[in-house]
């Protein structure tokens, strides 16, 4: 199993309900059905290649937070890279971490939490270490980038990443990763393998936030650029693809906005919640 075909049997997974979801949303943004939640990507999305939250996006999501609407980070990262920024932006509902392996109150209260088992997290850098792949790991506690803790046992653990710019070796890793059960493949970048428990994903995050907020996916504003942000694309009612997105987030997306050096995320707030 080829990283190549990997990604295109994972989109295409998708991409029947994608043209469907697509015209449904078309008639719903023709009607201006009212955003009442942003779901933002971080990395790629949200911020810059600087890793900063551009002076037009941050009026942006002021004047959304100033009508009441829920913004929240839907993020890859973990919770401790995550927060500074809702700090930095006055966020004031919930952080989705670790591709949703945690949901979080921005006042840091745990609201739901799925973990991978130290067994396979063993297993999977032990993989990666002989394949010969960058690699990081969040817990719980902290992230560990390129080592190894002394024991895996001690830790919680919410996701594994793999990184190689050499093609053979992300073949490698998606076709070890392929023989093991219960894992959510996706990735935040071309060059990357991101590894979650089996059913994790951002939009089933959402979907719990809809329940506890008392809203609908239908009233939901998605942004993204990766694959770890096409479920949440597909089912918002608006999905949003940064014009820096990868290929396929473009093509099931609602919308296709600037890329994140030029102020997207604000201009998909601007055109589909302020004005």
């Amino acid at each position: 199993m080829g990283y190549k075909w990997f990604s295109y049997r994972f989109i295409a997974t998708f991409d029947k309900m994608g043209r469907k979801e697509n015209i449904k949303r078309s008639v719903m943004m023709a009607n201006n059905t009212k955003i009442k939640l942003i779901a933002l990507d971080m990395d790629g999305t949200l911020l810059t290649s600087n890793h900063e939250v551009s002076q037009r996006t941050k009026n942006a999501i002021a004047k959304a937070l100033e009508k009441d609407i829920h913004v929240v980070l839907s993020t890859g990262r973990g919770f401790q890279t995550c927060h500074p920024f809702a700090k930095e932006l006055k966020l004031t509902s919930y952080l989705i971490t670790a591709n949703g392996g945690e949901i979080w109150t921005v006042d840091k209260r745990l609201l739901n939490q799925h973990l991978l088992q130290a067994e396979t997290i063993e297993k999977l850098w032990n993989t990666g270490k002989e394949v010969g792949v960058d690699m990081w790991m969040i817990s719980t506690d902290r992230i560990f980038r390129n080592e190894a803790p002394d024991n895996f046992y001690d830790y919680k653990w919410l996701k594994f990443g793999c990184q190689s710019k050499e093609q053979d070796k992300l073949d490698r890793m998606v076709e070890d990763l392929s023989y093991y059960e219960g894992l959510e493949l996706t990735n935040s970048l071309p060059i990357n393998v991101e590894v979650n428990p089996k059913g994790v994903s951002k939009a089933k995050a959402l979907h719990f936030l809809c329940e506890k907020i008392g809203i609908t996916m239908d009233e939901i504003m998605a942004c993204g650029d990766s694959l770890n942000d096409i479920k949440m694309i597909q089912e918002a009612g608006i999905g949003v693809a940064m014009g820096n997105a990868q290929e396929a987030i473009k093509n099931v997306s609602n919308y296709v906005t600037d890329t994140n050096d030029n102020d997207g995320v604000a201009k998909a707030i601007e055109k589909f919640v302020l004005y």
